[in-house]
């Protein structure tokens, strides 16, 4: 305690922030609410914050650090491969560790109604995008198609983020390798969804990664048969 009241730091305040935007959007994101949730008084905001602007700037700073940053790094990360690679940035949609496509949701609908955030969203889609072309650069793709792959990637996953759409999980792994090779133009092995899947195994049954190698073992067969 401190002069009779509890010490609530800055980040317990932007924690409660995030929450009431996940939940109910940028417009719950006020002082009393916040207080309230954090079960203490609207003058102790004030001790911490200048305004509710504030809190805003931190939750989009701390979208940027989370997702964008997390994109670009998944991007970067070492591959023997581009199925690799390109797997490495479904970590993405596969772990909200990783990335947080509640937060991108909420942060999304709220550049609907800013046009400030709107243009910060605009920026990190664009880093978004030059950080997924130039991965595909690094594996001797051209700029127009490693451009337009990049482009397929991310313009698919945030369509699922925008729509909020609900798949089961059988469903999402039964789509990888399919994914993968409209994605690069190459084959997903046993070995490929083997280390990915070992990434992941908490989310995926024996029963789903059985339906994803039965799935694999099609794409390839249907891809000799159409290159024969």
């Amino acid at each position: 305690m401190k002069n009779g009241r509890a010490t609530i730091n800055q980040t317990a305040w932007i924690d409660a922030a995030y929450e009431l935007l996940i939940a109910s959007g940028v417009s719950a994101v006020k002082i009393v609410p916040l207080a309230k949730k954090l079960k203490t008084s609207r003058t102790s905001f004030y001790w911490l914050f200048k305004d509710r602007e504030e809190v805003l700037t931190a939750l989009l700073e701390r979208w940027e650090r989370q997702n964008t940053q997390a994109l670009i790094e998944q991007s970067e990360k070492y591959a023997s491969s581009i199925v690799e690679a390109t797997l490495n940035i479904f970590d993405c949609w596969f772990d909200p560790a990783v990335f947080d496509s509640e937060f991108e949701y909420a942060v999304r609908s709220w550049s609907l109604q800013d046009q400030a955030v709107a243009e910060r969203v605009s920026q990190a889609d664009s880093v978004r995008l030059q950080a997924l072309q130039d991965m595909f650069i690094r594996y001797g793709y051209d700029v127009l198609e490693a451009d337009t792959r990049a482009r397929t990637v991310y313009l698919i996953q945030i369509g699922y983020i925008s729509m909020h759409t609900q798949e089961t999980q059988d469903t999402r792994i039964a789509r990888v390798a399919q994914y993968i090779n409209i994605f690069t133009g190459q084959m997903c092995t046993h070995a490929d969804l083997e280390r990915f899947a070992a990434r992941h195994r908490a989310r995926f049954t024996p029963e789903e990664m059985a339906a994803q190698q039965e799935m694999t073992d099609e794409t390839d067969i249907n891809a000799r048969h159409y290159r024969g």
